[in-house]
């Protein structure tokens, strides 16, 4: 059989980087001390450029060197090759915002998706004018959009995620009940018992009708009425202004500035009520594939996310 050799497979960079600095500095000694390597092993270098080229490159004459016809000719185009390696092999620039024309696809929650898009509008405005976003509903597994490039970053509670998907948190939330003004809730202080006996109105893409807090009124021996469950929280916030029903729904910490994941509610006119019970809280993140962690466009993406929920970084 017969290997077929490329007529590249013998080429080395570093020859290109070699020539460039010879031709330039016209001495083995300073060509050495500018690509901090010994005289010798520059010596070395050139008898082996004067092989692969069929060319003496350099002559002694007197006590320097001159470069032969085929060396003068090579001098611009062996420059420019070293400026191309250069272009190539070095760490990718930041992407300038003002440039960017993509199309970011988004997977979020509704509630998520309600909080952020004002956000990150207003700072693609400012920053990004070209940028628009694209805002899809969760899936129940993340990972397989993030892996297939069909989404770009996923942002909420971020449970299910293949090995490799990068994850960053974002911001701590904790849960509260939101009512319509005027509700019985809201007469007097909130207990367990209270809040057990009302009617409830549950979030849940699943279906599920029960949760965390189900699970703090049962040490009490208490069960709440769950009367609808519904795939998403504007849904449930709308019923939760127009009837009686309790809508769990996430606000910040005690202590911490208000999140705008609470804006939709206060925006509805909901009250929103500290829960007696400790619950455990609700950690936002964002999450995205390694093949996007060093894109100028996706760092900044990324950057809009966490600025727009009022976010430090976080691993």
């Amino acid at each position: 059989m017969t290997l077929v050799t490329s007529p590249y497979s013998a080429l080395d960079a570093n020859l290109a980087v070699a020539l460039d600095a010879l031709l330039t500095e016209q001495s083995v000694t300073r060509a050495a001390a500018r690509l901090r390597t010994s005289p010798a092993a520059m010596s070395r270098t050139l008898a082996r450029l004067r092989r692969t080229l069929q060319d003496p490159l350099l002559v002694r004459a007197g006590q320097r060197m001159v470069p032969t016809p085929r060396a003068l000719a090579l001098r611009e185009e062996a420059a420019a090759v070293v400026h191309r390696l250069g272009s190539l092999l070095s760490p990718g620039e930041g992407a300038d915002p003002a440039t960017l024309r993509n199309t970011f696809t988004l997977q979020t929650a509704d509630l998520v998706g309600a909080a952020l898009t004002p956000g990150l509008l207003d700072l693609a405005r400012q920053e990004a004018p070209a940028v628009s976003f694209r805002l899809q509903t969760e899936e129940f597994e993340g990972g397989p959009a993030l892996r297939d490039g069909r989404t770009d970053l996923e942002v909420g509670p971020i449970d299910h995620v293949d090995p490799e998907t990068q994850v960053e948190q974002l911001v701590v939330l904790r849960m509260m009940a939101a009512v319509r003004p005027g509700h019985p809730l809201t007469e007097t202080a909130l207990d367990p018992a209270r809040l057990a006996a009302a009617e409830h109105v549950v979030v849940s893409r699943r279906g599920r009708f029960t949760g965390p807090l189900d699970s703090a009124l049962a040490e009490r021996n208490l069960h709440r009425r769950v009367t609808a469950v519904l795939p998403g929280h504007l849904a449930a916030m709308a019923l939760a202004a127009r009837s009686d029903v309790v809508c769990l729904v996430p606000a910040a910490l005690a202590g911490h500035p208000a999140s705008p994941l609470t804006h939709t509610a206060t925006a509805l006119g909901l009250v929103l009520l500290d829960i007696p019970l400790p619950l455990p809280p609700l950690t936002i993140g964002m999450a995205w594939h390694p093949r996007n962690a060093a894109d100028g466009a996706h760092q900044w993406l990324r950057a809009a996310v966490r600025r727009t929920l009022g976010a430090t970084r976080s691993a």
